[in-house]
């Protein structure tokens, strides 16, 4: 078990010297009593030294960006920019407050007025509200705009949303969550959308078609005009799940390809914070009929002054976080936007399709790779190879990359590919990086063929060796017995 700080407290050993009290007085008389602690607290006695080793060597134990790959296929774990970190942190931002008047937070506002602006300028959207804070709550409240829209029409028969099987698992989660009934589009032999079987599903019932694009195979969708024709001419609407935008950013801009909204995962496309339960933010873009759905308020500009504009608050699907969304990282993602101008967005794009492409090339000849084309930001390869011939898992393979020094990619997803391991090197790393985790996947494929048990043991130099990932998903139990007796 890792060594906690209580286990390092020598008593009488003090890490900071407080400032004298400066409030007169007896605490029992300044403070109610219900406030007032009977005993002592049971704090660790350490030195300052004390505690920035214990959590280097806690940090060490871990696995993070800084210190190595980590190629989650379409989670996009990439490197969060250090100078977005010490702005954020700036007096001027962190000291403001949510309940100040307009007049006193004219750069705020604009900052947001010009978010809102470079995202629909980015997609192609006409008009983006900040306000999600994740991706799955920005496909809710892009299924909620759908209902409004077709509400406000008069439709009562609008109740299913079709889904590709390639789909992220959040789709239909949020799709039920909004009270839609989900249809599962087979995909076609080369992985993408079957246009013929989505004809023959198509009816006046459908209110929308929920559509990753680039697809969770790291296949660009091309079918979008004829997918268009078939789902407007139902009067249903395109979502566009926006997880993968970083690989079209500055190519193409899905508004003005037929899709009607799109969520943006700015934890994902624009470097912000990323894992550890949030926080996260996942804005929501429309075309112009959707608009006057969008969570209020939007921010707006009058006469060379910022405020916030409720003007659609009669047909707004209401609110769906409290104020205006997570600022601290709506502002991590306009610093990246900026500092990198329009040239510097479509080169993110441009880095990731090639990142992707040469290291499938890289390992195509050691492990099977079902769709070998051109890929996007990322492709999916799989472990079948190795489990038929030496009784290899892909889950083998995945804790034997810990040992090496690298994440595992996510594995057994998307479910259409058995054995998946779904790859994403992301436009953040080098060709040196690169070669590096391809050498090691290549390592773990002769491993496999030679000494098959040694993968079957993995990790063997982590902290904690394999666990039992179901059982600990169903038992959660984190605390630690703290000794007292120092």
């Amino acid at each position: 078990m890792a060594e906690m700080i209580f286990d390092l407290s020598i008593k009488g050993r003090r890490g900071v010297t407080l400032p004298q009290r400066d409030v007169e007085g007896d605490i029992h008389q300044i403070l109610p009593a219900k406030f007032v602690r009977k005993a002592v607290a049971e704090l660790p006695e350490v030195s300052e030294l004390d505690v920035l080793r214990h959590y280097i060597r806690l940090s060490h134990k871990n696995h993070f960006i800084e210190k190595g790959l980590y190629p989650l296929g379409s989670c996009t774990m990439k490197y969060n920019p250090k100078i977005n970190e010490a702005l954020v942190r700036h007096s001027c931002f962190n000291n403001i407050h949510p309940y100040q008047a307009n007049e006193t937070l004219q750069g705020t506002l604009e900052i947001l007025y010009d978010l809102q602006r470079d995202l629909s300028e980015i997609s192609g959207m006409a008009q983006v509200s900040l306000q999600p804070v994740a991706g799955a709550q920005g496909e809710f409240a892009g299924l909620k705009i759908i209902g409004a829209y077709h509400k406000a029409k008069g439709y009562t028969n609008k109740k299913k949303i079709i889904l590709p099987d390639s789909a992220h698992g959040t789709n239909p989660a949020s799709c039920t969550h909004a009270g839609y009934e989900v249809i599962e589009l087979p995909s076609r032999a080369d992985g993408r959308i079957d246009v013929e079987k989505l004809r023959e599903i198509v009816t006046d019932e459908v209110a929308g078609f929920m559509l990753t694009n680039p697809n969770t195979l790291g296949l660009f969708e091309s079918q979008i005009k004829e997918i268009s024709e078939l789902i407007h001419g139902v009067d249903g609407l395109i979502y566009m799940d926006g997880a993968n935008l970083n690989a079209l950013m500055g190519i193409v801009q899905p508004g003005k390809i037929g899709f009607d909204i799109l969520h943006f995962n700015l934890h994902k496309t624009f470097s912000t914070p990323h894992g550890g339960g949030g926080p996260g933010c996942g804005p929501v873009g429309v075309v112009e009929k959707l608009v006057p759905y969008l969570p209020v308020p939007l921010v707006d500009q009058k006469d060379g002054a910022f405020y916030l504009d409720y003007q659609h608050e009669d047909t707004s699907i209401g609110k769906v976080h409290t104020f205006y969304g997570n600022f601290a990282i709506i502002l991590r993602a306009y610093i990246y936007i900026r500092m990198l101008g329009p040239e510097g967005v479509r080169r993110i794009a441009e880095n990731a399709i090639i990142n992707a492409n040469y290291l499938m090339k890289l390992i195509a000849p050691y492990y099977h790779i079902e769709h070998q084309e051109y890929c996007m930001h990322e492709f999916v390869a799989d472990g079948t190879r190795q489990k038929k011939e030496h009784g290899v898992s892909t889950l083998d393979i995945a804790k034997r990359l810990l040992d090496k020094g690298f994440h595992a990619p996510t594995v057994y997803f998307p479910l259409i590919i058995q054995e998946a391991l779904m790859v994403e090197p992301t436009e953040t790393e080098s060709k040196q990086s690169i070669d590096s985790f391809a050498r090691a996947m290549i390592e773990i494929a002769e491993e496999a063929e030679n000494d098959p048990e040694l993968l079957h043991n993995a990790p063997l130099t982590t902290p904690v060796r394999r666990v039992d990932d179901a059982r600990a998903v169903k038992i959660l139990d984190i605390r630690y017995p703290v000794s007292r007796d120092n």
